[in-house]
């Protein structure tokens, strides 16, 4: 009999990559969330639940399928909207992880959870690169709201012994993703002769392809002690925006200018890079290297964008 892999946020970005890396391996998989079914990927799954979190329908699906691993991919992922509208953010990420993780505690204890969490918890980092060791400091309401629910997780493992562990993403990015940095780049690039983005183009990110990311997530599931710990997810690798900015526009053959304002948006820190050693003793090794996951990137902006 396979093992059965439950996932919340099923049709968002990582929640696709994350499905379909755990299908290849040979799991069952069992999806929700709130898209209806033509805007979720349907295929390979074992069953697809729409539900808008927390619904008390979750019990009776955590019971029925007694799932090996829960994958807690659903919540709301915005910087800035956090700022604007910091009680939805509570209620997307830090209250919904409370009811996840008590629902799996009445109704499956034995399950695995894994939390996505973010490099958000650390805000401005003291130095690079950040090690999980270093002391979180969240600079906007998501971060602070992603830092409780892995507070929660060791609530739960500590308290329940439910095993529990918590995946600090860094900058994702790949085929599927409408939104950040690269498809800012790259919609502007298209339809645009000059392109102005935010910032002085110094500040960088760490970046990692969400294929990174579902293998990564795996290895948590089957290697990892799962006892409240973090990890980083990332490549260990620092790219400044201006860098990453000359990586698409030649994978885009643009031919136009680029310049940067010079303001800094609220909530957002100035340069990350992961120390990854945490997770390369598990046995990860990042294998996407970025100007390849680049070009694919663009490649699939173009196509989404101009259907070339």
């Amino acid at each position: 009999m396979s093992n059965l892999l439950l996932v919340t946020g099923i049709s968002g970005f990582i929640g696709r990559y994350v499905a379909r890396h755990f299908i290849e391996q040979g799991w069952s998989v069992v999806g929700i969330d709130n898209s209806p079914p033509e805007n979720a990927p349907l295929a390979n799954l074992k069953a697809y639940h729409r539900l808008q979190l927390p619904d008390s329908t979750l019990a009776t699906l955590i019971a029925s399928y007694s799932p090996q691993v829960f994958v807690h991919c659903a919540g709301r992922a915005s910087v800035g909207s956090s700022i604007t509208d910091p009680a939805s953010d509570f209620y997307g990420n830090t209250l919904l992880t409370f009811e996840v993780l008590n629902t799996l505690r009445v109704n499956a204890p034995q399950c695995k959870f894994i939390y996505l969490s973010s490099a958000a918890v650390y805000g401005n980092p003291q130095s690079l690169p950040i090690s999980e060791e270093h002391l979180p400091f969240p600079i906007s309401p998501y971060g602070f709201h992603k830092l409780q629910g892995e507070q929660l997780c060791l609530e739960f493992s500590k308290v329940y012994g439910i095993a529990t562990a918590s995946a600090r993403i860094f900058s994702a990015y790949g085929p599927g993703i409408r939104r950040q940095v690269m498809w800012d780049i790259c919609h502007k690039a298209i339809f645009q002769d000059s392109i102005t983005l935010q910032g002085t183009g110094q500040e960088s990110r760490d970046f990692i392809h969400a294929l990174e990311i579902a293998k990564a997530l795996f290895i948590i599931a089957n290697k990892a002690p799962m006892q409240g710990e973090v990890y980083n997810l990332g490549t260990g690798i620092e790219v400044t925006i201006a860098e990453l900015a000359e990586l698409l526009l030649e994978a885009l053959d643009y031919q136009g200018s680029l310049k940067f304002d010079g303001e800094i948006s609220a909530g957002n820190p100035l340069n990350w890079q992961a120390e990854i050693t945490k997770m390369q003793a598990l046995g990860f090794q990042p294998g996407v290297p970025l100007k390849q996951g680049v070009r694919t990137f663009a490649n699939w902006c173009r196509a989404e964008l101009v259907g070339l």
